[in-house]
């Protein structure tokens, strides 16, 4: 088996931040609204909080052994140190990943620290307004600011005529005359982020970037897609309301090739490495982090999941955010769907969210299976990363109707479980199709991922016998 590789960070390695650059403060404005959202408690009684109850879950076992990160770019700087990633399959000789892979797992490690930074400062604030956008779906700076840094950064490792992106965001909003004070907050964060691109091997700008080239990567993310050609898919912030809500979120880019996405980086800041805590809202969690911290230097939660199509293999590796200012070696692991096909033993996910899924149809369908555990009901793609993890056994979600599924909020969290051994499809059976532009046209019902096939099957022939009387 090859050798993994290992990363080692010196916290001397201390990135000064290009001329002119602005720190991003907290005072900064990082959320605004047409309307008044309120921030979920930590209450009880709040229906988006997570307090399911606690199930007796073993903790994951996270092996000592040193990893990742992928294969090398141009020499690191001092301090940092690093070995190519080998597909361990396939012996000593390992075929080296992909560079578009390396450069991917690179950028959303800088992409989650953009929104540590963002959601440290929203927690615990009270009455901030959220930007609506036309589906009445919050935005923040983070949301602008992960576009501009991963749009820039995939120009600069690529070139900008090679590099096509299909992304949530636009500038719009921030190209409003009233928006001036807005901009200045993404351009500052952008900024701040970029001058730490040499603590995870890549090049950061000369100077601080200007208010117009932070747009100018911003509105670069117009692809629309399609069957031929290669481009990139960014969600930027997956799941904004459990973002400005202090709970999970994702930042989700994969690449698709003719159609086929050929691999997929999911950065999960807020997951867990224990299995028990995702049944608790992140405000809970952080409050018992600060009663009982963790041990120095322990992987805690923060994870970055990423997989190439017929690699046969799946990777998680922590946030280096969480060990930038210790010299420690970072670890990563192959990770493997759940062996569990019983329904009875299996655990499902599902969106928080009732406006885009019924969670009525869910349930029923859960029933009609044989499962008994409550559902996990999480935000964004981190359902995606549980199931690839081995956390949970089934993602069921069937929106409403006139709800259109969009590519960036699938693409890299498939391929992801494809690769650690699950099964995603739409409720008929068949792949999802990212071929038709920015949304998932042709998806017949709903989206089915499990951990195998068996469990696969029992759900699919479930639906099937359930949806006539579903009023979907």
């Amino acid at each position: 088996m090859a050798r993994l590789p290992f990363l080692s960070i010196n916290n001397n390695n201390n990135s000064p931040n290009p001329a002119g650059a602005k720190a991003f403060s907290p005072k900064t404005p990082i959320i605004t609204s047409k309307r008044q959202i309120s921030l979920c408690s930590s209450s009880p009684s709040c229906d988006l909080n997570l307090g399911l109850p606690q199930q007796n879950h073993p903790s994951l076992e996270i092996s000592p052994q040193s990893a990742l990160f992928p294969p090398p770019l141009p020499p690191l700087p001092a301090g940092l140190r690093q070995e190519p990633l080998m597909d361990s399959s396939s012996g000593a000789n390992g075929k080296l990943l992909s560079k578009e892979l390396d450069v991917a797992v690179r950028v959303v490690q800088m992409a989650c620290s953009l929104c540590q930074r963002v959601q440290d400062g929203l927690v615990g604030r009270k009455g901030d307004q959220i930007k609506s956008k036309d589906d009445d779906s919050p935005v923040t700076v983070a949301d602008w600011g992960v576009q501009a840094t991963v749009s820039w950064m995939l120009s600069q490792n690529f070139g900008i005529e090679n590099v096509s992106i299909v992304a949530e965001e636009d500038v719009q909003t921030l190209s409003e005359k009233n928006s001036a004070g807005l901009l200045d907050s993404v351009v500052s964060l952008v900024n701040e982020c970029l001058a730490e691109a040499p603590k995870y091997g890549l090049q950061a700008p000369q100077k601080s970037l200007g208010s117009r080239e932070v747009l100018d990567a911003i509105s670069r993310c117009n692809s629309i897609g399609g069957p031929k050609g290669r481009f990139w898919a960014l969600d930027p912030v997956d799941g904004t309301l459990g973002f400005v809500r202090g709970d999970q979120y994702a930042v989700a880019l994969a690449l698709i090739a003719d159609g086929q996405v050929i691999l997929g980086v999911l950065g999960c800041p807020n997951y867990p490495m224990k299995k028990q805590w995702l049944n608790y809202h992140q405000r809970y969690y952080r409050l018992m982090s600060k009663l009982s911290p963790p041990a120095p230097g322990s992987w805690d939660k923060g994870c970055v999941f990423y997989a190439q199509r017929g690699s046969g293999q799946a990777w998680m590796q922590p946030l280096i955010h969480d060990y930038g200012k210790l010299e420690m070696e970072s670890s990563a692991t192959p990770i493997r769907v759940s062996s569990i096909d019983d329904p009875a033993l299996s655990t499902f996910c599902e969106p928080v969210e009732k406006t885009n899924s019924s969670h009525s149809f869910t349930a029923g369908l859960a029933e009609s299976v044989g499962m008994r555990k409550q559902p996990l009901r999480v935000y964004s793609m981190v359902k995606y990363a549980a199931i690839a993890r081995g956390d949970a056994e089934i993602f069921m979600k069937f929106a409403r109707a006139g709800y259109k599924e969009k590519i960036w909020d699938h693409a890299a969290g498939v391929v992801i479980i494809q690769e650690a051994g699950g099964v995603v499809t739409d409720a008929r059976g068949r792949p999802l199709d990212f071929s038709r532009g920015v949304y998932l046209e042709g998806l017949d019902r709903g989206i089915i991922a499990c951990s195998g096939s068996v469990l696969h099957e029992k759900i699919i022939g479930s639906v099937d016998a359930s949806w006539d009387s579903s009023n979907l």
